[in-house]
């Protein structure tokens, strides 16, 4: 029997944000993710202009990223970075660099 059509869509709706919502805050994710940052952010921090990003707000790490993402900030290296990274893993960054100190 087929299904009708606005039961299919709402399954395929509800499927994809159960898999949005699975990396979303996915600390393993972000700590597995975060060998890139480290290379620059350093836990010190400050260093060279470059600013620490552990212990940040999730709201606001992931609010720079898209900024970066979508070119609003200016920063090369950042943009290339985050232009490379889907929603979930820069949720999942910002849930683990919100843990560090």
């Amino acid at each position: 029997m087929a299904r009708p059509l606005a039961t299919t869509m709402l399954f395929v709706l509800a499927a994809g944000l159960v898999l949005e919502n699975a990396a979303a805050g996915d600390r393993e994710l972000g700590e597995y993710l975060s060998t890139e940052c480290v290379t620059c952010h350093r836990g010190s921090g400050g260093a060279q202009g470059i600013p620490k990003i552990a212990g940040w707000p999730e709201d606001q790490f992931i609010a720079v990223m898209n900024a970066y993402k979508d070119k609003q900030r200016d920063n090369p290296v950042m943009q290339t970075i985050a232009g490379r990274l889907e929603a979930g893993d820069i949720a999942a960054l910002a849930a683990y660099f919100k843990t560090q100190k």
